[in-house]
């Protein structure tokens, strides 16, 4: 994380030393702290940290000494597909993978919660991200009353345990709550309904979801207290403006990566003043 950005990102982000003080009302969605004011020099902005990223992957594609997971979690509408079209919209196929999780398939519900998710992390040189991710399961069990507190308390420690043997083993944790507000998504959930166009990603429990909102703002602020942690913490990115979204996602990874101390590896043997006939 660059000086510049670091003290803000820390506003946006819940205290792994006292959690018991976040709360989610307290950010609001409609916030653009990452914004200049103009919003098209903001889009222009986010065009050019896709194109660093992009500069940026390839360097750690060649580098291979770690590896890159991203996570985006969110209510419907949120902004996951967009945020992953945006941020990763110049970067190379060969170095970046989306992995967008739905509900388990009969094979998957067979193992733990967490067999699905640790055959899809990336290998070292790769940049994965999770449209989705194993926090579902500390979400939809939680808000249905399917598991237990004590069930739901032993889910957090397994996680923070699960991804600090990530980040000790190589692999970088980006974590990122896109928070919108109940009218945002009203306004976008009514978008799919009008354009024929969006109509595709409309589903009638997205309603029942939607009636639904106070259990999971508060499944999603028991959770961002109980996750974010010094390894991997979360950052709550204020989504009710697309392009802020985008930007304020965007600076945090191109920041992180350019945090790695990357570099290519050293050239084969006899290369140097090697002439090709």
């Amino acid at each position: 994380m660059s000086k510049s950005h670091a003290p803000r990102l820390a506003d946006w982000q819940p205290p792994a030393a006292h959690p018991e003080r976040f709360k989610l009302d307290d950010i609001d969605p409609a916030a653009t702290p990452w914004s200049s004011g103009d919003k098209p020099r903001d889009r222009e902005r986010v065009a050019q940290l896709a194109q660093e990223l992009d500069d940026l992957q390839n360097l750690f594609y060649a580098d291979r000494r770690q590896a890159l997971l991203v996570i985006l979690q969110g209510i419907d509408t949120s902004g996951k597909d967009g945020t992953v079209r945006a941020v990763f919209s110049r970067t190379s196929p060969l170095g970046v993978r989306s992995v967008p999780w739905k509900a388990p398939s009969d094979e998957e519900r067979e193992h733990d919660y967490l067999w699905r998710i640790h055959k899809a992390l990336p290998h070292f040189g790769e940049i994965v991200v999770f449209n989705r991710s194993h926090y579902e399961d500390v979400l939809v069990p939680v808000v249905n009353g399917q598991i237990t507190g004590k069930q739901t308390q032993a889910r957090y420690r397994q996680i923070n345990d699960f991804e600090r043997m990530l980040c000790e083993n190589g692999t970088v944790v980006l974590k990122f709550m896109l928070h919108i507000s109940r009218d945002e998504q009203r306004d976008r959930l009514q978008a799919r309904v009008d354009d024929p166009r969006k109509r595709w990603k409309f589903a009638a429990g997205d309603l029942e979801v939607r009636k639904q909102w106070g259990a999971y703002q508060k499944a999603y602020q028991d959770l961002l207290r109980a996750t974010s942690t010094e390894w991997a913490p979360w950052t709550v990115v204020p989504a009710d403006s697309k392009t802020h979204r985008d930007l304020m996602v965007a600076t945090v990874i191109s920041d992180a990566l350019r945090g790695l101390n990357l570099r290519y590896p050293p050239d084969p043997p006899g290369l140097a003043g090697l002439k090709i006939h």
